[in-house]
């Protein structure tokens, strides 16, 4: 053991690797549903390693931290300023509403309680679940006016703060979303009619199963032998295709049996004749049944066998003559000319699924996955927006310029009666993550960072800062928390739920949003995503991921910057 310490305390680069590695681990664990979550069991354990008393440098830490706050502006830039048009400006007030009342509630009950900036920024960052609270506010409190002894003492207690209120802050944000919830705005039964009755409204059919909308095949192709009357004579091609759009279905002809030859090239004046086997291709809930219609359902291989492409494309704005589809529904792309025989499998909106409903609005920076043949697909890519270029490869240089101007625009001062007040190097790397993550939203020619790497640098960069941060507490750590942690579990309690149930209220009876879209939102103006997941389970429907991306892209930005207020507030 002694060794091992010794070990550790000359390379702490070591100690590092040893608390991700077991943070991680025990990160993932669920015990009857319930989880630490990565970011919490990755502090405890730093605690723990923090133990053997292992010495830290800064520069590592803050160079982690500035990574992952870039990494998040970087995310949700796009959505941030798009809710700043018409439609999504309800959604960016009823945030900021939210937002106020949570760093308001938060500062009163700080104050009750007696709590100096390290105890009110842990549970601001615990109780809310907004872990880059504890960086931004560790750099404000190294900036106040007060004793080295002053500020060791906030910093230490920053952690403690926060492991103890993180627990309900994570479990009770989406007990109350997802439970009390529903009850405070009529009923299980009455906001589950309500989503129904919102998914009609934006184009789903009435005859979709909802226990196919976990489907993994979101778009099908399937063959059948024509026998249906409708095509004695012959019919062509665009003939069948109109139909099933008379019928609301959107529905492609790919490819044709005419005997023993296959028509793999299908024009829409091709003719369709009785004994003709067909390949339509749609999404599952307009080629699920067609079979009654056609004719019989045949597992033809030779006929189903024939390449298929999948390709992301990010929504962009105008690009010379070609149209933009920011602010435009689903309906309206799918109308055009170059998404015939292309289906949309899936929007993901900052890692968010969506509705595919044909009213659901688009943004630039969405990626939509388009199914179909290769030159239809790759067409509809161009047209669309900006064909995901399926390169592993960051752009570093965006990156780094990007880090760099944020963080020392927010190192700039301003002394008001001697305080000094500033965004800090972190709020100022959050900032330009949004400006940089807009920007490249608008010209997706360069600065890309490939999803998988933008997961790296998020989690990777705030947990080598949380490791770094439970490490250096360690020593300090049990006699904080022998000197707070019951108290200010309680006081978490508090924290968590007010701004909640204020948020449903508000939400429901001030913004009057669907409740759908008010659930969705309280959740996303917390940042909680654990709720929105207990959500849309709870009520068998997509539809409250609506209200959670535009809100959480504004309460994510605003609650990282209260850590630098409340610090301000409080110290």
């Amino acid at each position: 053991m002694q060794w091992i310490t010794e070990i550790l305390r000359s390379h702490p680069e070591l100690a590092i690797y040893l608390t991700l590695g077991l943070g991680f681990l025990f990160g993932r664990v669920h015990i009857k549903g319930f989880s630490l979550g990565i970011v919490t069991s990755v502090l405890l354990v730093g605690v723990i390693v923090g133990q053997l008393n292992i010495p830290m440098t800064g520069a590592l830490k803050q160079t982690a931290f500035l990574l992952f706050l870039f990494a998040i502006g970087y995310k949700v830039g796009p959505q941030f300023f798009a809710g700043l048009r018409k439609e999504g400006l309800p959604q960016v007030f009823f945030a900021v509403v939210m937002c106020v009342f949570i760093l308001l509630s938060t500062w009163c009950i700080a104050l009750v309680m007696g709590y100096n900036a390290g105890e009110a920024a842990g549970l601001l960052s615990g109780s809310q679940t907004i872990s880059a609270v504890i960086g931004v506010a560790d750099d404000t409190i190294r900036g106040l006016s007060i004793s080295d002894a002053e500020k060791q003492k906030m910093l230490d207690i920053i952690p403690v703060a926060y492991a103890v209120t993180y627990i309900f802050g994570t479990a009770g944000s989406a007990w109350i979303l997802s439970r009390l919830g529903p009850k405070m705005l009529g009923g299980f039964e009455k906001v589950k009619a309500a989503c129904k009755e919102l998914e009609s409204r934006m184009g789903r059919d009435e005859s979709d199963k909802p226990g196919f909308m976990d489907a993994k095949r979101e778009v099908e192709f399937r063959s059948y032998r024509i026998e249906n009357v409708w095509f004695d004579g012959g019919r062509k091609v665009a003939d069948l295709e109109e139909y099933f759009k008379e019928q609301g279905k959107r529905l492609f002809v790919e490819r044709i049996r005419k005997g023993k030859r296959i028509i793999d090239d299908v024009s829409p004046g091709k003719r369709l004749n009785i004994g003709d086997e067909v390949v339509l291709s749609g999404r599952y809930e307009y080629t699920i049944g067609e079979e009654r219609w056609i004719g019989e359902e045949v597992d033809d291989k030779e006929l189903l066998s024939f390449p298929v492409m999948v390709i992301k494309c990010t929504i962009t704005g105008k690009r010379g003559k070609r149209e933009s589809f920011n602010g435009k529904s689903v309906a309206e792309l799918r109308s055009r000319r170059f998404m015939h025989g292309v289906s949309i499998q899936r929007i993901r909106r900052m890692g968010i699924e969506i509705p595919v409903f044909p009213g659901t609005m688009l943004n630039n920076g969405d990626v939509i996955e388009l199914v179909g043949k290769k030159i239809d697909v790759m067409n509809a890519a161009k047209e669309a927006g900006y064909p995901d270029p399926a390169t592993n490869e960051s752009d570093i240089v965006f990156v780094s310029i990007g880090i760099l101007i944020g963080a020392l625009a927010g190192l700039l001062t301003l002394h008001v009666k001697g305080v000094p007040i500033s965004l800090s190097s972190s709020g100022g790397a959050l900032i330009a993550g949004l400006l940089f993550g807009w920007w490249r939203s608008h010209h997706p020619t360069f600065g890309a960072v490939p999803e998988a790497a933008l997961w790296v640098f998020n989690n990777l960069g705030l947990n080598i800062f949380i490791a770094i941060i439970g490490i250096s507490a360690g020593p300090g750590f049990i006699e904080g928390f022998k000197e707070a942690g019951l108290s200010i579990f309680l006081a978490g309690i508090a924290a968590t739920s007010l701004p909640l149930i204020f948020g449903i209220f508000v939400a429901a009876k001030l913004f009057k949003f669907h409740p759908a879209i008010a659930l969705g939102c309280c959740a996303g103006a917390r940042t909680t995503t654990a709720a929105i997941g207990a959500l849309q389970e709870t009520l068998g429907s997509e539809t409250p991921a609506l209200g959670y991306t535009v809100t959480y892209a504004v309460g994510n930005t605003l609650l990282i910057l209260w850590g630098v207020l409340l610090t301000l507030m409080v110290g």
